[in-house]
């Protein structure tokens, strides 16, 4: 399982380009990348590999110095979609961008085939806008990240209706989205009843089952009586 990094399904995207300047100056422009590979570390939010592109953004003749540069661990609040704005979207804070820290450096890097065809909802900040899934991380060999009450999966989105936020990239975990699919389902509304289950599931956690050795060795070996 992959330790630290990962390649992702890579997504062109909008680079916040004061994160290329220790958030010295910079603040309002915009630099051009692909994002190619996420890092996980404990206690910080997701970051990405990304190459620049050099392309400028609409009405900017700034030569091309940047295409082909990289960088690590970019922080997902660097990030904006690639699509077409009237005004770039406002920075998020990064409890709204990612309400829960990566909890392990081991994780895996997966596509939801069956929730990816149409918007998600994404509650952020008490509200619900649709948002592009694009994949999901999720995490282990870590406390937080196995306890069953406690586990987390990181979902990658970019907002797409959501005023000042629209084109904001996020990753929130499965009690703050739904899926939605009117061919399969109907999105359902209001709170869900549910409470995280903090019971662990395996075969030897019955005593009476793991001392019977007539019971845990019965396979299809075994004469009948």
């Amino acid at each position: 399982m992959p330790y630290l990094q990962s390649n992702i399904p890579h997504f062109k995207c909008w680079v916040r380009r004061e994160y290329t300047h220790n958030h010295e100056k910079y603040h309002g422009e915009f630099l051009h990348a692909m994002a190619v590979a996420v890092t996980t570390m404990p206690c910080r939010s997701l970051s990405f590999q990304v190459i620049f592109t050099g392309i400028n953004p609409e009405g900017s003749e700034e030569d091309n110095v940047y295409g082909g540069a990289m960088w690590a661990r970019m922080p997902i609040t660097a990030l904006v979609a690639d699509e077409p704005f009237e005004e770039w979207p406002l920075p998020m804070a990064t409890h709204d961008a990612q309400p829960w820290d990566c909890s392990s450096h081991t994780h895996a890097v997966y596509v939801l085939d069956r929730a990816t065809p149409c918007p998600w909802l994404a509650k952020i900040d008490g509200e619900m806008y649709p948002a592009k899934y694009l994949f999901t991380v999720d995490y282990t060999e870590n406390e937080i990240a196995d306890d069953p009450a406690q586990h987390k999966q990181s979902h990658v989105l970019h907002l797409l209706d959501a005023g000042e936020w629209t084109g904001n990239v996020v990753a929130l975990p499965n009690n703050r989205v739904r899926v939605t699919h009117p061919a399969w389902f109907e999105t359902g509304e209001g709170a869900p009843d549910f409470k995280p289950s903090a019971h662990i599931h395996y075969s030897k956690s019955d005593l009476d089952y793991t001392l019977d050795v007539n019971r845990v060795f019965d396979n299809i070996y075994n004469e009948e009586d």
